[in-house]
């Protein structure tokens, strides 16, 4: 890799700059450069990751030293100047000068020679005062407080605040930025023959790998930069998903049932495919799984993961889940509605999520999931299950969508005590299950199981 750095400083243009998804773009660098050093790759993972969550946090600092705000550089200087503070502020493998020195230089080579002096002397006045950076008073202001040290949206602070209390919600943002090794599924079929090996071949590799304590085939990949480099992952042996996700599966209860030739499952808001798969997998081959989503491009992100891992009872459609399919009234066995939603509970993972989310946003949300609902609930057979899921931490979103389908439909919620694991055990409230990132080993993510009863 010819310059790390001014690789960072591409990656974060295209994202707070073009609005490009940062997780999109870090994944395509990263696969790109798979021919370089581990090192490097790790770097400008970390790097770009970094700058954009404490994003927040970075531009307050600059604001303390910079007689020009944040808002009002030009894109490219401000860009390179935040990467350049995260790399000063959290990580310790450069010394400062040396970070200035190469903000001097890129911004030289990028066509910014004359503002050359404007980015040393700012870094260099943060770097002579990095231990006195002057933060809000928690006392006077808590929320203004810990939207700088977190880097999160003040409205999204109070929010949780209000819902979940002063303690669980510092608790989820200390999580949220935290590195987290990668969750994956190991394919059942293959686990007898193949999981030694694979598992042995990663270590190699240098990757840290780990059963996940709530499911035997959950397994966590730490020090894992590229993920469709890694060895199995052609070959289908396993497919990126969190822990969280694979609670729908379980939450389906299909192994408990009698009559899987025949057994139908829709999966309407499927991309990138792996609940899908994972019910296919429960389904031993047999019975039928439709995965449809909105667009040609996120099918093909379900068609090419299918591909991949082998499941032939899959057939992947473009539809919209808004629209309600009369063919399908009445026929599904379980409806898998894992719907649109604000993301909070990824973004560990996204780290540009909450720079996007507005108050606005979140009711048009809750208006497309009312949608949505108010349409594929008619697919579910009388007797037959509809699991509502979202990874997301809102009330709105969760357990008042999950109140309101209750009160316009024929459903009524179901214990999810049965098909959680022991480890969940008691964490269910009233027939659904809210994780929170810092409190459960998965992101944020919300689950609710309920039987048609007419």
């Amino acid at each position: 890799m010819d310059n790390t750095r001014e690789l960072v400083l591409d990656v974060l243009m295209e994202v707070l700059e073009e609005g490009t998804y940062s997780h999109l773009v870090i994944r395509d660098v990263l696969d790109k450069y798979n021919y370089s050093k581990t090192r490097d790759k790790a770097f400008v993972k970390r790097m770009a990751e970094g700058t954009l969550e404490r994003l927040i946090q970075i531009d307050y600092i600059l604001d303390q030293f910079s007689k020009v705000p944040v808002s009002r550089m030009k894109p490219l200087i401000r860009n390179l100047m935040r990467m350049s503070v995260y790399q000063m502020l959290f990580m310790d493998s450069v010394p400062d000068a040396a970070i200035c020195n190469e903000a001097v230089k890129l911004a030289g080579k990028r066509g910014y020679k004359g503002l050359s002096g404007f980015v040393n002397g700012v870094l260099r006045n943060i770097a002579r005062n990095k231990d006195k950076i002057p933060y809000p008073d928690r006392e006077k202001n808590e929320i203004k407080y810990l939207s700088v040290s977190y880097s999160m949206p003040e409205w999204l602070i109070e929010k949780w605040m209000l819902a979940y209390g002063q303690k669980k919600t510092q608790g989820m943002l200390e999580d949220l930025l935290r590195e987290h090794p990668i969750t994956v599924r190991f394919k059942a079929e293959q686990a007898d023959t193949l999981k030694d090996t694979w598992i042995r071949k990663l270590k190699e590799e240098g990757i840290e790998v780990k059963e996940h304590p709530y499911l035997s085939y959950a397994y966590l990949l730490d020090h894992a930069a590229g993920i469709k480099n890694l060895y199995g992952y052609e070959e289908g042996w396993f497919a990126v998903q969190d822990v969280s996700s694979m609670l729908v599966a379980e939450a389906a209860g299909i192994e408990k049932t009698d009559v899987i030739n025949d057994f139908f499952v829709v999966d309407v808001c499927a991309a990138p495919g792996g609940k899908s798969m994972h019910i296919a997998e429960k389904l031993s081959g047999k019975g039928k799984v439709i995965a449809r989503d909105l667009s040609e491009y996120k099918v093909s992100l379900i068609r090419d993961n299918i591909e991949r891992m082998g499941y032939g009872n899959i057939e992947v459609q473009v539809y919209d889940a808004g629209r309600l399919d009369d063919s399908l009234i009445g026929k599904a066995d379980v409806v898998l509605a894992d719907l649109p939603c604000s993301g909070l509970g990824v973004m560990g993972k996204k780290r540009d999520i909450k720079y996007r989310i507005t108050k606005e946003g979140i009711e048009e949300l809750v208006k497309l999931q009312r949608k949505i609902l108010g349409a594929v609930w008619q697919y579910v057979k009388p007797g037959g299950v509809l699991i509502y899921s979202t990874c997301t931490i809102n009330p709105d979103e969760n357990e008042h969508m999950v109140k309101w389908l209750s009160e316009q439909s024929p459903f009524v919620l179901e214990s999810l005590s049965p098909f959680l694991p022991k480890a969940l055990s008691g964490e269910e409230k009233e027939g659904m299950l809210q994780l929170y990132p810092g409190i459960h080993e998965t992101d944020g993510f919300f689950l609710a199981r309920l039987r048609r009863v007419d």
